[in-house]
């Protein structure tokens, strides 16, 4: 799924550039794909921690396939918003576009199922390095959109069209697969009969401060994310060979900092490497963009994602340990609810940017959020330990002294 979600990231931006879409034009079309995903994302999350995480992880990598079938058939600029919608295509930051999907709270909480608290965060991480490795391959896989210089509209659909294709059935392959995941997690039998989606009210003391913190994070993604690929093809002149094969080395690259996760949340703390790695990323986000070469942008974001990878698993594994084991995939999903609200902002805005103000400019904003949602995260974490679980007391054994005394119903 993260191969094809590394072809998504680097042509969508472009093929839509070429179809004549604006700037400005892009950034409503990544809000459209933030609030679908948003909406999508929430659902999944709160469905899943009653009828099971499997059925998500199936049917959203087929409806991504179905939405990179349509991009590589059609060109109607409606029929490319909803699709892009559903598919959630121009979602994720360039080359970390692969570990991004609505799936994702069903994901995260099927592996902190799978694995337990010592090693949580090594799962995670195991899983970003899949990740990374997919999308190295996506970003490979994107030179398959041999584009050149003033396309006409009707050849750029021929041209994009053999990446889109191999997205399709990158996904399909991976919706196929997952009919073979077994999962722990067991559906609560609803009391009444009826199923009801609920509220996770044990972890809200948690839950708001996620919210704050991510809803920061959100408006510094939307000002750059998904417009990397595009700003990389401005900026420079770029192709889409070369920037699929930037974003594969820094995939590559971060294939070791992502299975190092565990052990420097291990040598620093948790949180401490959450901030430090949102401090570095931010601050980098400037000389990147001042850059006169694209190879020397291209360095400099390289060291930036191999960075920012570090911190990925540390947050997923975090915030399931921090959550109810009952509402671990609703916590996922209601996490990053307000970040999808300020993400999808800061895209319009982005794109009003890139195209009255310059190509610098919702770069240096997205650092001074990125700066700020460290110091949050600090603030609202540093002194916060998740509070242990109640275990049920045991029963005393039936001997001398009677039977176990019978609770009042």
């Amino acid at each position: 799924m993260s191969a094809a979600r590394g072809i998504a990231g680097v042509v969508t931006a472009l093929y839509l550039a070429a179809e004549g879409f604006s700037a400005l034009e892009l950034g409503f079309l990544f809000l459209t794909v933030t609030a679908t995903s948003a909406a999508m994302a929430t659902l999944i999350g709160l469905l899943s921690d009653r009828f099971g995480r499997k059925p998500f992880l199936v049917a959203i990598p087929l409806l991504a396939a179905v939405a990179a079938l349509v991009y590589a058939l059609f060109r109607e600029p409606i029929v490319l918003f909803v699709f892009a919608a559903l598919g959630t295509f121009g979602r994720g930051a360039g080359a970390g576009g692969g570990s991004v999907g609505p799936y994702q709270p069903a994901e995260s909480a099927f592996v902190a199922e799978s694995a337990p608290g010592p090693v949580r965060a090594a799962a995670f991480g195991r899983l970003a390095f899949a990740s990374a490795l997919g999308a190295l391959f996506g970003g490979l896989l994107a030179g398959l959109a041999h584009t050149r210089p003033h396309l006409s509209l009707a050849a750029a659909t021929v041209v994009y069209r053999p990446a889109f294709l191999a997205a399709a059935v990158l996904a399909a392959g991976a919706g196929v697969m997952a009919l073979w995941l077994r999962e722990k997690h067991q559906p609560r039998p609803p009391r009444s009969g009826r199923a009801r989606i609920r509220w996770p009210r044990r972890s809200w003391p948690v839950l708001w401060r996620f919210w704050v913190t991510n809803s920061v994070n959100g408006v510094a993604i939307g000002m750059f994310g998904p417009f990397m690929s595009y700003w990389l093809f401005v900026r420079y002149g770029a192709t889409p060979g070369e920037i699929g094969l930037l974003f594969a080395l820094v995939n590559l690259g971060s294939l070791v900092s992502t299975l190092s996760a565990a052990s420097i949340g291990r040598w620093l703390g948790t949180v401490p490497a959450i901030v430090a790695v949102r401090a570095v990323t931010g601050i980098l986000l400037v000389p990147m963009v001042l850059a006169p070469a694209f190879w020397l942008a291209g360095g400099i974001y390289f060291v930036r994602m191999v960075v920012q990878r570090v911190g990925l698993p540390l947050r997923q594994s975090f915030t399931q340990d921090m959550a109810d084991p009952q509402e671990r995939a609703s916590v996922a999903a209601l996490s990053n609810l307000p970040a999808q609200g300020t993400m999808a902002g800061s895209q319009v805005l982005a794109g009003y940017l890139f195209d009255e103000v310059s190509l610098a400019a919702p770069f240096e904003l997205a650092a001074l959020f990125q700066l700020a949602n460290a110091v949050l995260y600090g603030v609202l974490f540093g002194p916060w330990r998740p509070q242990p679980r109640r275990q049920p007391a045991p029963s005393p054994p039936e001997g001398r002294d009677g039977p176990p005394p019978r609770l009042p119903s």
